[in-house]
């Protein structure tokens, strides 16, 4: 029922109507898209809208490809408010027909979110040249409507730079390099392949992310051979995992090493896969908020 109403009584408003509606949109002289981050662990796509705030379209490396669109205002809405959001034709192409995109819901004290798939729906209006529209009721006057627009002039040279960005973040996220665990090859400090492999997508992820305040490096082995063997040969594959941050890019002073020896075991020494889990190294990554 809401739908039919909004659809009914938002989209048939005129832009011109200044009694009953409340546009914020940029100008052709105003209106500018910004790449504000372009690197393989995020990308962010930016818009000014005057006297209201900004529209930011964002996506982090993962796995997964992903899109997230925030509707960042200057003045948090007051209440829980539902809101449409519209591709809606510019004034010069007269003729072009509305398209509802989805319908959302503003949390009190939040910015405005949109699911993802209405996020690339945003981004192929504007690629298009049209306009994607939020419509809501004002929060102190219901007898008026807000109507918040993203403009598409000056769009598709920065959409352009935003995807070639999205094309070329990594395929993991810190998430996945956060927690690493690293093992050795018996009795010498060679990586096996599959953890120099784990050891590259640390190294590559750090060597991007500027936000990383402390590395925890945490090295064990099995129990054969003497205890103060086991604990030099600890801190040397410690310090051989320290090295290659440092030549990554890592400051000294944010990575903290600890050579174990044979405390703290996994799984029994008794046999050679026990032996295998036990002779490893953890790397435990910390971020800034």
């Amino acid at each position: 029922m809401w739908r039919q109403l909004t659809i009914a009584g938002l989209l048939l408003v005129p832009l011109t109507s200044t009694a009953q509606l409340r546009h914020f949109v940029a100008t052709l002289d105003e209106s500018q898209w910004r790449v504000t981050q372009n690197s393989p662990i995020e990308c962010r796509l930016e818009h000014e809208i005057p006297l209201y705030g900004s529209a930011v379209f964002s996506s982090q490396a993962s796995k997964k490809i992903n899109l997230d669109f925030q509707l960042a205002m200057w003045q948090k809405p007051e209440k829980v408010t539902k809101a449409l959001l519209v591709s809606r034709a510019p004034q010069w192409r007269p003729g072009t027909p509305d398209k509802a995109i989805t319908e959302i819901t503003y949390q009190r004290y939040f910015n405005g979110e949109v699911p993802k798939p209405a996020a690339w729906s945003m981004l192929s209006e504007l690629a298009n040249g049209m306009q994607p529209t939020f419509y809501y009721t004002d929060w102190y006057h219901s007898e008026q409507q807000v109507a918040v627009g993203l403009s598409a002039t000056n769009f598709k040279r920065m959409y352009n730079q935003f995807r070639q960005c999205l094309s070329n973040l990594l395929p993991y996220s810190f998430d996945d390099i956060a927690f690493t665990v690293l093992n050795f090859k018996s009795g010498g400090k060679e990586l096996t392949a599959y953890s120099q492999k784990q050891m590259q997508r640390v190294q590559e992820y750090l060597s991007y992310d500027p936000e990383v305040e402390l590395v925890l490096v945490d090295a064990y082995t099995d129990s054969y051979g003497p205890r103060n063997v086991n604990k030099r040969i600890s801190n040397d594959r410690a310090n051989k995992i320290k090295k290659y941050l440092m030549e990554n890019g890592i400051q000294q002073s944010r990575i903290v090493t600890t050579g174990h020896g044979e405390t703290k075991h996994l799984a029994s020494n008794d046999t050679i896969v026990g032996r295998d889990q036990n002779r490893r190294v953890v790397i435990q990554i910390s971020k800034g908020v």
